[in-house]
């Protein structure tokens, strides 16, 4: 079934151009677009009664690492900074293949849909024994969310004074010629687009320069998007000063990586004129406030990015250093991180909320999503708010406040991806069972 009518929801946060919440309204999905709102609207399609519900865009992950959910809480690794984090994991991550990509694509993608998300991009920079972007992309249309994947790499090993292991690393030549490949094969620039390929080599401590300037060169020859890690720790801005002689933003636009083509994951320790240089030239951030407090890494300066005019959108980096894949845990997260450092008003609910939907859409440059109004992708969460997490609430549509971080029912492209808290396209508990099982041959 690809036509619904969502009836009679409490509220509809639409966050369109006004902004506008809706009490009492409906929505009509046909042929993968929202076709009308309104009250009282015909019944059409099958009817999904929205009574005690808040209704909200989809949610957007700008930033994982889908295999990462095989190493969860991984000893050594727990307490550690972010080079020492990678030090742990990085052997564990060399004995990956195609089954431990794809199975771990599907357990992370999943969490995601249960948590409100419908468009989630993916960050994978390793390819051992025989893995391709192929398997992640695979698993994202087993469950149905709209993806963009970006092929990652990393070619300076530890023998070339790099942080990877030589094993990890691959040949220039051959990334970007598996580049090339995966944009041609999967690549899909159109409206409603159900996969986009970024390039994304892993970061300015992992790849030559040679390397980031051809990748740039490359994507905007294809017309695809430029992502990777940058100014995450103080350990990345020491790499960057003793290295290239200065800071990351300056490395960044030196080699072509600045634009509205173009977003970095976390850009904890932006300065005030970085942040200038993004909002100048439309630079995306993907704000990774969870993985951010795990690794120590410090609170993201999101207040002075949005004051700025930075495109801003959630990412719930990778499960080995959340170590969940929650996304709305991870929008009332950036909410709590700019109140705690910057007071108690400086950060509303429905702002991060509005990071979590429209400014992650922006950020993919998807303005066809991330929003609910006529003509956008009928991508669509509904949250009951009847349950214990908002009992006593005075304001439901404050989600983040009280709750819940689990949707009832999610639609993608007018597709139903989960119903009554159940995800319809997967068996979840086998892949459940698979994830055990390839854990328990890693962990021996």
């Amino acid at each position: 079934m690809t036509e619904f009518t969502i009836k009679n929801a409490d509220t509809i946060l639409t966050m369109d151009d006004d902004r506008r919440e809706l009490h009492g309204a409906d929505i009509h999905l046909k042929n993968g677009v929202i076709a009308e709102i309104g009250h009282h609207l015909p019944e059409r399609g099958e009817v999904v009664l929205a009574t005690g519900c808040v209704v909200t865009p989809g949610l957007v992950n700008t930033h994982h690492h889908l295999y990462q959910t095989l190493t969860r809480a991984v000893p050594g690794g727990q307490d550690a900074l972010l080079f020492g984090w990678l030090q742990t994991l990085y052997p564990i991550w060399s004995r990956f293949g195609p089954e431990e990509m794809r199975i771990s694509a599907l357990i992370g993608l999943a969490e995601l849909a249960l948590s409100g998300c419908t468009l989630s991009s993916d960050h994978l920079y390793l390819y051992p024994n025989g893995a391709r972007l192929d398997d992640t992309i695979e698993a994202a249309a087993e469950i149905g969310l709209r993806f963009h994947p970006t092929r990652g790499s990393m070619s300076i090993g530890e023998s070339d004074g790099g942080l990877p292991p030589d094993s990890l690393v691959e040949r220039e030549a051959d990334i970007l010629n598996d580049c090339i490949r995966v944009i041609d094969r999967f690549h899909d620039a159109s409206e409603g687009s159900m996969c986009r390929v970024g390039v994304a080599p892993c970061s300015p401590f992992s790849v030559s320069r040679e390397l980031m300037r051809d990748a740039a060169l490359l994507a905007r020859d294809k017309g695809v998007m430029l992502h990777t890690h940058l100014a995450e720790n103080d350990e990345d801005i020491a790499y960057s000063l003793e290295k290239f002689g200065c800071r990351p933003g300056q490395y960044a636009e030196d080699l072509g990586w600045t634009g509205s083509d173009v977003w970095h994951a976390h850009c904890v320790k932006l300065d005030g004129q970085e942040i200038d240089l993004f909002a100048r030239s439309r630079t995306g951030v993907a704000h990774c406030p969870c993985s951010n407090c795990r690794l120590g890494s410090g609170i993201a300066p999101v207040r002075a990015m949005r004051d700025a005019g930075v495109k801003v959108g959630l990412g719930v980096d990778g499960s080995a250093s959340n170590d969940s894949g929650n996304l709305a845990a991870e929008a009332r997260q950036a909410m709590l991180l700019q109140r705690v450092a910057k007071g108690a008003d400086a950060m509303s609910a429905r702002e991060a909320l509005e990071i979590a939907t429209r400014g992650g859409a922006d950020v993919l440059n998807r303005p066809d999503c991330g929003r609910i109004a006529t003509g956008k992708r009928a991508d669509i969460a509904i949250w009951d708010v009847t349950g214990i997490e908002s009992a006593g609430s005075w304001d439901p549509a404050a989600l983040l406040l009280a709750g819940p971080v689990k949707v009832r029912d999610l639609f993608v492209e007018a597709r139903q991806v989960v119903r009554g808290g159940d995800l319809l396209t997967i068996q979840l508990d086998s892949v459940i069972a698979a994830q055990h099982r390839l854990v328990s041959r890693l962990m021996a």
